[in-house]
């Protein structure tokens, strides 16, 4: 998932960011509510965990602003206040879940988890192709059994083609969907390759073919047909 935490205390976006990062989200940070604007204009999020009170525009507006525009990313509140009133508020200003603060990484992990599962219709978590097998829930992948270790850079990459089987991505397309905004500059199309390169090697040393991702010359990279 792509992930946005719009959230001024670094004391809790950091840690957030990394523990994210380790379960191969792309992630990234806002500090108040005017650059978590910017940033959704910018980037189609899958999720943003949004802080009630920021500087400059607090979460509410922001939530009800995301929603007015039809921003169709999950957002889940992340606030210090517990009383009824302030997730009433949050809620009916468009948020799909509410995370009191201080919270444990485990429940903060399994709310994502939660939300995710109400768009299994379009993201199923079980992706298969042949043998091989991708478990979004458990950040695992399988072919005939075999557990494959993947960095989460390839993990993401090879989910992508697994939701979007035949469809041609140009290595711009894998950057700006899968690298961290502030980290698309540093990168380049020589990352892209060097990345598909090595995810080939992988799924080529557990049996798979050398061409299940197919280069389309001038174009990008596809998944071919599944083949068992």
């Amino acid at each position: 998932m792509r992930i946005l935490i719009v959230e001024d205390d670094d004391r809790i976006a950091k840690p957030l960011a990394e523990d994210l990062r380790h379960q191969h989200h792309a992630v990234e940070i806002a500090r108040d509510g005017i650059e978590g604007w910017e940033y959704t204009q910018a980037i189609a999020y899958d999720l943003i965990l949004l802080d009630l009170m920021l500087p400059r525009l607090d979460g509410i507006s922001l939530c009800k602003q995301l929603r007015k525009e039809k921003y169709n990313a999950l957002i889940l509140m992340l606030t210090a206040k517990d009383t009824l009133t302030d997730k009433v508020l949050g809620l009916d200003a468009g948020a799909d879940d509410y995370l009191v603060k201080p919270f444990e990484l485990e429940e903060l992990a399994a709310r994502i988890r939660a939300l995710s599962r109400r768009s299994l219709e379009t993201k199923p978590p079980i992706l298969s192709y042949g043998k091989l097998q991708l478990d979004s829930t458990a950040d695992k992948v399988t072919y005939d059994g075999e557990i494959l270790l993947l960095t989460p850079k390839e993990y993401m990459i090879l989910e992508l083609f697994l939701r979007n089987p035949e469809r041609v991505f140009s290595r711009s397309e894998i950057l700006d969907k899968l690298w961290e905004f502030d980290k698309v500059i540093k990168a380049s199309d020589r990352t892209v390759r060097t990345h598909i390169t090595n995810l080939r090697h992988k799924l080529k040393a557990v049996g798979m073919s050398a061409d299940c991702i197919e280069t389309v010359y001038g174009l990008g990279y596809r998944l071919r047909g599944a083949k068992d």
